[in-house]
């Protein structure tokens, strides 16, 4: 009789896990990078108005 090999799946879950950190991590990066833009524009708009 011939063997048959049954190999198990690998988790799939540590990769999620990796890409939602990932995706996290740019996620923050850009809004705070965005974040730190509209305060100095605001800060450029508040300084131009008060003539």
């Amino acid at each position: 009789m011939a063997e048959i090999k049954i190999e198990k799946k690998k988790p799939i879950w540590p990769w999620i896990a990796v890409v939602l950190i990932l995706g996290a991590i740019i996620y923050y990066i850009f809004f705070k990078d965005h974040e730190a833009h509209n305060e100095n524009s605001i800060e450029i708009e508040n300084t131009t108005s008060t003539h």
